[in-house]
């Protein structure tokens, strides 16, 4: 049944103005409520610049994987291989520093050239075989996954990884603020940038929007389809390097959960400000909600399985609030 509304059956001017302000900040007035709820329920532990911290840096991680996921799907396709390659590359760096005795940023430089690879190799699958992106991308997933249990042997990478290293996560090099929330500002801005405020950026958009009249405009569809999926390869790749430093291991799975937790964040923030719009200012308020939401529930000791059914509302959730932007800028 689609959602587009009938000419017959057109909103009144009023109701459509109230459904698109609805549609368009119901996230964000959600998150703050959620705050405000929280605070009011908790004063003593959560409303503290400590937790606030604390809250930013455990979602930082997932912040880099949807900020890259967000370039993807902008142009209009889905990367299921993020979570897998991300848990790949957090055993391949470890390996790289402590098996093959490389320096930290040779290895950190070799792992970042692979995820962008990586996103080569699915973007030339989707571009150029024609292979459907959910398909192609969940068979590279997979295959990642057979490569970093070979490459590991299943057993987790743990002995001899330098202190240094460990540093890059867990470290506070500017002002004392985490290393984690500043590679979240370079990234996110960067990507911002990038998509906003370029030439390059306005044929991301055009290619999301319209591949046929992109490419009657003379802009390489193909190309731009390409480079969505190696930006999102690049920051599975560093969302992976973080986490191995942050857990002090490379484990097969570490990072596999985040597959979910990035196509909720970029769903709910193409819910907010816009008609339905995926955009990197929207992933990171869609993950604040998230990260946020896990928070309070951790403070209010909930149960594990509480957080995969806040996870799972929050997607179902924001592409019901998607569809309605759309429908409603639609109609």
């Amino acid at each position: 049944m689609s959602a587009t509304l009938t000419p017959n059956r057109r909103l009144s001017p009023g109701a459509k103005a109230a459904l698109g302000f609805f549609a368009r900040y119901a996230t964000i007035l959600g998150l703050l409520a959620m705050i405000g709820a929280f605070a009011v329920l908790s004063p003593r532990a959560f409303p503290t610049v400590n937790n606030f911290t604390n809250v930013l840096n455990q979602a930082s991680l997932a912040m880099i994987i949807a900020a890259g996921l967000t370039l993807a799907v902008v142009v209009g396709e889905l990367d299921l291989s993020i979570g897998f390659a991300a848990s790949l590359h957090g055993i391949l760096v470890t390996g790289l520093i402590v098996s093959s005795k490389l320096p930290i940023p040779l290895a950190v430089v070799i792992v970042l050239a692979a995820g962008a690879l990586i996103g080569l190799v699915n973007g030339v699958i989707v571009t150029k075989i024609r292979v459907n992106s959910v398909i192609a991308t969940l068979g590279v997933g997979t295959i990642l996954t057979g490569l970093a249990f070979a490459y590991s042997a299943g057993v987790p990478i743990v002995a001899g990884v330098p202190e240094a290293f460990l540093q890059l996560s867990l470290g506070r090099w500017l002002f004392g603020i985490p290393n984690n929330i500043v590679v979240v500002v370079v990234v996110v801005g960067g990507l911002w940038v990038l998509v906003e405020r370029t030439a390059l950026g306005q044929e991301i958009q055009a290619v999301g929007g319209n591949p046929a009249a992109a490419r009657l405009a003379g802009i390489d569809v193909d190309r731009i389809k390409v480079l969505g999926f190696m930006i999102s390869g690049t920051c599975a790749a560093l969302t992976g390097i973080l986490l191995a430093s942050r857990l002090g291991s490379g484990t097969a799975s570490a990072a596999d959960t985040y597959l979910l937790t990035a196509f909720a964040a970029v769903f709910l923030g193409s819910a907010t400000l816009r008609d339905g719009e995926f955009h990197v200012l929207g992933t990171l308020i869609g993950a604040l909600i998230i990260a946020f939401g896990f928070n309070g529930l951790n403070i209010f000791g909930a149960p594990t399985f509480s957080q995969y059914v806040l996870q799972g509302a929050i997607l179902i959730v924001a592409v019901g609030l998607s569809s309605l932007g759309r429908s409603i800028a639609e109609s």
